[in-house]
């Protein structure tokens, strides 16, 4: 094979190389830049990765009690409670009783929040944008397509925020 000229299958993808598997690597240094890209585009939010992960988790799923949201995402209880207050704060979201259980509180996004999370949502699909810059755009939607069925034939049952919350850990600074 020549440097730099890439084999390609009968379908036309890059074939696989003829060397051990490069999988671990691959995915190491896109979920790493992925991670370093969100970190960024999500700095001004509180807490940010996090932060974001929070906001996403109560903006697309049923309003959750404070306690299973800080048990599903894997923050700790207190921390939880920290962040929460701040995003009350920030107008991000409301905290309500629980119909049911008076003891409990729901977590409930506002309209400022939603939008946050839209716009956040949108600076997020540009930097996987970016990231994937090197692909033509039949190749990125080949690649994620078979991404996601990869991790949901592995994980079919696995909660997605979850998963990425207990991936990516708390942030790294510099």
């Amino acid at each position: 094979m020549v440097e730099g000229v890439t084999t390609r299958d009968p379908a036309g993808l890059p074939a696989p190389p003829a060397s051990p598997s490069t999988l671990g690597w691959s995915l190491g240094v896109l979920l790493r830049e992925w991670s370093d890209r969100v970190e960024k585009v999500s700095r001004d939010l509180p807490h940010g990765v996090r932060g974001y992960q929070v906001l996403a988790a109560v903006v697309h799923d049923a309003p959750p009690t404070q306690a299973s949201l800080a048990a599903r995402l894997g923050i700790d209880r207190t921390v939880m409670t920290y962040l929460l207050d701040k995003f009350v704060e920030c107008g991000l979201v409301e905290r309500r009783q629980d119909p049911v259980d008076r003891r409990a509180r729901r977590i409930v996004p506002t309209g400022h929040g939603r939008g946050v999370l839209a716009d956040l949502d949108a600076a997020v699909a540009r930097a996987e944008d970016e990231l994937l810059s090197g692909l033509a755009p039949e190749e990125r939607r080949v690649l994620l397509a078979l991404l996601e069925h990869a991790a949901s034939g592995t994980a079919p049952d696995e909660d997605r925020c979850a998963a990425v919350a207990g991936t990516i850990g708390p942030p790294r600074h510099a």
